[in-house]
């Protein structure tokens, strides 16, 4: 499978997925994580989609330990890491360890004894294109507040000071973008160099810790920010990783506005939404005559945000701009889509009807800022 080289990132293009999780390890805590490994293990062997995994211990620093493991493809990974039951498998672990990093690769070319590496050899029919982007990486995080208090909460969110947004000599915080959908509140960001490392300088910041302390008596998850397990299993069922990300390759026209969709996916259906979603965006991004011109489509579970930059205003072309152009006949949309969630009664592809999910998806905006030369 081939892709468009302006798409960035693409949890849908097919590939095998390499993910590496590095590890630091308290001094003396080697039995205990390997016990705690054992077990988690034992549970991911029988995850679909999962196909090997290897413990490794560096021979030069015996705190230091990598855990690798392939899948058949992204999104079974994502459906697994994301899940509740994850958070509970890996929880053993927690006290073992110092520091983590997980990066995610999807695996383009391989060499084995049996295809060896010649001058001779033949590609296979169905290589992965390599995907070239803008630099930045996105992600977003959700979480949802107490009914009634929405005005509040919005109100401390939009009222903060932006932190530094230079994190060291190659990462910096990029643009952040803020948006609710009732009581669910949805912050993206882009990213330039390591988007790990701009999160941990984020979550640093004096006046973003003041936020974050501000809403906690609001958010209907309990946390303890001060309590590092509180504060990482807040976060880890908080987050909305970006399955793809697409850019037109025209010229950006001026006047870009951006807006955020949450869909209404059928219970069990959000990966399947998100996937349509990107094949729409990745059309998209090639009509000329399509007035979305950037899209982020970000998912967990049936939780479906669509984050676009669109020329115009969104109801000059409703179609378009949820991403359903040229499905006008195609069932798999109201099999994905719930329609009583937004009271549509029969076809969903009648202008009342579009016009209905338009309303019920888009989200409020509650702050948009971008750095300085982004």
């Amino acid at each position: 499978m081939t892709i468009s080289g302006r798409i960035s990132q693409s949890a849908f293009d097919g590939s095998r997925l390499r993910v590496i999780l590095l590890l630091d390890l308290y001094e003396g805590a080697q039995q205990q994580f390997l016990d705690a490994y054992e077990h988690m293990r034992n549970q991911v062997a029988s995850v679909p989609g999962h196909l090997s995994d290897q413990l490794c211990q560096s021979i030069e620093n015996p705190s230091q330990w990598l855990i690798t493991s392939e899948w058949e493809s992204a999104p079974p990974f994502l459906a697994w890491v994301n899940s509740e039951e994850h958070v509970e498998t890996v929880r053993p672990m927690h006290s073992c360890v110092r520091d983590t990093r997980s990066m995610r690769y999807s695996i383009l070319r391989e060499t084995t004894p049996a295809q060896p590496r010649t001058p001779e050899s033949k590609a296979p029919a169905t290589q992965v294109a390599a995907r070239v982007g803008d630099g930045a990486a996105r992600h977003a995080l959700t979480f949802t507040v107490k009914p009634g208090s929405e005005s509040k909460v919005a109100e401390i969110l939009a009222g903060y000071q932006s932190p530094q947004a230079q994190v060291d000599d190659t990462t910096r915080l990029r643009r952040t973008s803020l948006f609710m959908h009732g009581n669910r509140v949805v912050r993206a960001v882009e990213v330039e160099g390591d988007l790990l490392a701009a999160l941990r300088h984020v979550a640093r910041q004096p006046e973003v810790r003041a936020v974050e302390e501000a809403i906690n008596p609001y958010l209907e998850q309990d946390r303890d920010l001060t309590d590092p397990e509180s504060a990482r299993v807040f976060f880890t069922r908080a987050a909305l990783p970006a399955v793809h990300h697409v850019v037109s390759d025209r010229e950006a026209p001026a006047g870009l506005r951006r807006h955020a969709l949450h869909y209404p996916a059928k219970e069990g259906r959000g990966m399947e939404l998100a996937r349509l979603l990107a094949h729409q965006d990745a059309a998209a991004a090639e009509d000329p005559a399509n007035p979305v011109y950037a899209s982020t489509v970000f998912q967990r579970d049936d939780i479906v945000v669509r984050l676009i930059d669109i020329t115009g205003d969104l109801d000059a072309d409703p179609v378009a701009a949820v991403g359903l152009k040229g499905l006008e006949r195609d069932p798999e949309v109201e099999r994905l889509l719930d329609g009583a969630a937004i009271g549509v009664e029969g076809s969903l592809y009648t202008d009342r009807n579009i016009n209905r999910l338009l309303s019920h998806a888009d989200m409020t905006p509650v702050t948009d800022r971008s750095s300085a030369g982004s």
